[in-house]
């Protein structure tokens, strides 16, 4: 039985403190950085300098149908060239290739029908 002069209750006590204490301080820190990203936010991901950039990848061709897009980008792999699709902010579809491949790329999607 432990002893009556309640010692062993400090320890608990203060991991509980010192948890709460912590908790209380990164939720704060997290609270701001939520906060302060809102406006950065809104107009798209913070990581990228303009809306258009995609970081390695260059957009190919813009369309307004995604079933389009899913063509040429079939056509693309065809031709053995990879590409994916993103949606732009107005709402069309682009089919975006790595920079290496862009000219190439470029002349297959020029001729294209689905264009």
């Amino acid at each position: 039985m432990p002893s009556g002069n309640g010692w062993y209750l400090v320890g608990p006590l203060l991991a509980v403190g010192l948890v709460g204490l912590l908790g209380a301080v990164f939720w704060r820190m997290g609270l701001q950085w939520t906060l302060a990203g809102e406006e950065a936010a809104a107009d798209g991901l913070a990581i990228f300098g303009e809306p258009d950039d995609y970081g390695l990848l260059c957009p190919v061709a813009v369309t307004d149908d995604p079933d389009v897009a899913d063509d040429i980008r079939r056509l693309l792999g065809d031709a053995g060239i990879r590409a994916t699709q993103a949606v732009v902010r107005d709402g069309r579809v682009a089919v975006l290739v790595f920079a290496e491949e862009f000219e190439t790329a470029r002349r297959l999607v020029g001729g294209s029908p689905a264009l």
